[in-house]
């Protein structure tokens, strides 16, 4: 067996899940599972749509369900043909009432919680899992639809629910695992519910954990991630187009490349994966004949190669002590604040009047500062961006240079970013990757000079050469920025 996720964007219109359905019939032998996400930017609308009901706006939230409404028909139209009407009837349409009949609620004046919040979000995988199975059978495949609320257990953690592994590996090995023998199954990502059948999500991206989640409770040969991108490239096409396709990568790897900015993959969704050994490929819907990057175990290639650069939009916070014997009891305390508020800590960097790091822009980053004790003096710079370097053994080569003759990875890059003004360096938690924060506008410049320094001349046998050419500055320059504005709230991401 297999488990086959597709994001979004690989199911935003009839035409891109008519290819899904394509992809699915090229690998029918292997008994797929598939794990889909909600329709193109439906999640974003749903929380709009939200947002909008919870301060009383009930136009604006029917607004946003309305437009989607017509674009899940239209699509749905647009596959299905003359069997639309019926199954649009009995199956979709009721769903959009109890959305409707939901978002009214809150506009009355229905407390707007987490809960509340999960409920209406899940209509996307929901609705999305019910029209690709349908669409499935329409096009020749013996599809079974199975809510996903059903297989996978989680905490009341609404918004960010922590899957129970073991409550779900047995009712997946039960429902999914038994149906899979003779049917593909279709079920949402994204979405579980606690043991009382309250509705959850898993947070963002969590359409990639359950199909880990699936794939480990199912002991699946493969976990495929279809998405639209070729896989893991050597930098992130947002920032800086032109990069490699890495063929390989480990799973300690990919973890980190997740967890430092690439949207490729959740990272908590390698835990599950690592557990069975079960390899992860990311591939491309729009590109199915491009083999795409494969997470595994272990990758034999030289040490100390830099695979991939990642950044993210961060804030630099310095604390500075009065009483450096206060340091240890004040950071273990702000450790704990910072833990609470779910606000990942990176680059943490001590000095001789205090410790300085840099985390996530946030909007609620200085009410959470405000709570830190007086004596402290606090400065945030904003307006920062932070790239990693990510590959295994790069950070041990930090000081002595590969082989003890080259420069090494941290000189060189310190090197090529020494007009930018690094505000931190900092090793990782493992000797997987070595950061810096510097302002944001010098991102996309740093950017390429780091990727000229380190992927001028690629290994073929760790790099795809050939389907990608590194961008040069003038084409850089004049490629809009994607990116997102700092400080500006960043929507929840279609899964």
């Amino acid at each position: 067996m297999i488990v086959m996720k597709f994001g979004g964007s690989s199911l935003e219109s009839a035409g891109a899940i008519e290819q899904a359905a394509s992809i699915v019939k090229a690998h029918g032998d292997r008994q797929p599972v598939v794990v889909v996400s909600a329709m193109g930017k439906t999640t974003d609308r749903l929380l709009d749509a939200v947002r909008a009901a919870a301060r009383g706006d009930s136009y604006s939230a029917r607004q946003q369900t309305e437009a989607l409404r017509r674009m899940h028909f239209t699509e749905t139209r647009g596959v299905l043909g003359q069997r639309a009407e019926p199954f649009w009837r009995d199956s979709i349409a009721p769903m959009f009432r109890e959305l409707h009949e939901l978002l009214v609620e809150l506009s009355e004046g229905r407390p707007f919680t987490p809960e509340t919040q999960d409920q209406v979000l899940s209509y996307g995988e929901r609705i999305s899992s019910l029209i690709v199975a349908e669409a499935f059978r329409h096009l020749g495949i013996n599809a079974a639809q199975v809510d996903a609320r059903k297989v996978i257990v989680t905490g009341d953690q609404f918004t960010h629910a922590v899957p129970w592994y073991w409550d779900t590996y047995a009712r997946l090995r039960r429902t999914v695992g038994l149906l899979a023998r003779d049917r593909v199954v279709v079920m949402g990502g994204f979405i579980g519910a606690t043991s009382g059948g309250a509705t959850t999500t898993l947070g963002r991206g969590g359409s990639d954990l359950t199909a880990s989640l699936v794939g480990a409770g199912i002991s699946a040969d493969e976990i495929q991630i279809w998405t639209d991108v070729d896989g893991m490239l050597t930098s992130d096409p947002r920032v800086l187009a032109g990069g490699y396709r890495l063929r390989e990568i480990s799973y300690q790897e990919a973890q980190e490349m997740a967890r430092f900015g690439a949207k490729v993959l959740q990272p908590a969704s390698i835990a599950p994966a690592l557990r069975q050994r079960i390899p992860i490929v990311i591939r491309n819907s729009r590109r199915p004949e491009v083999e795409g990057t494969r997470v595994v175990s272990s990758v034999q290639t030289a040490p100390a190669i830099v695979k991939c650069l990642t950044s993210k939009g961060m804030a630099v916070v310095h604390l500075r002590v009065k009483n450096r014997g206060m340091l240890s009891s004040i950071t273990d305390g702000l450790a704990d604040l910072f833990a609470q508020e779910q606000i990942p800590v990176d680059l943490i960097q001590a000095h001789e009047k205090g410790i300085s790091f840099a985390v996530e822009n946030w909007p609620g980053l200085s009410d959470v500062l405000r709570r830190v004790d007086e004596s402290v003096d606090i400065t945030v710079e904003e307006d920062r961006a932070a790239i990693w370097l990510v590959g295994e053994g790069i950070a041990g080569f930090a000081k002595i240079g590969k082989g003890g003759n080259a420069a090494s990875t941290l000189a060189r890059a310190c090197t090529v970013l020494q007009l930018t003004g690094v505000r931190l360096t900092s090793q990782g938690s493992s000797s997987l990757s070595l950061g810096f924060a510097i302002r944001e506008v010098d991102l996309q410049p740093a950017m390429e000079a780091l990727h000229r320094e380190f992927f001028a001349a690629p290994d073929r046998d760790v790099f795809a050469v050939g389907e990608y050419a590194p961008a040069s500055a003038s084409q850089a320059a004049s490629q809009p920025s994607q990116r997102r504005p700092s400080g500006q709230p960043q929507a929840l991401p279609a899964h």
